[in-house]
């Protein structure tokens, strides 16, 4: 019995490791988004000040 609950926890490890793992991608892809989108805001604002 005592197997059987360390197999089971093994397995809730792992689905929670999958959850977390797929939420650490979300947040570096979203991280990487807002970054690139706050150099193309920069770079465009810095292009737009040297045409006035």
């Amino acid at each position: 019995m005592n197997f059987m609950s360390k197999k089971v926890q093994n397995e809730n490890k792992n689905e929670n490791q999958k959850k977390y793992d797929r939420g650490q991608v979300f947040v570096k892809v979203m991280a990487g988004f807002l970054a690139a989108l706050m150099v193309l805001a920069t770079c465009g604002t810095l292009i737009f000040a040297l045409m006035r």
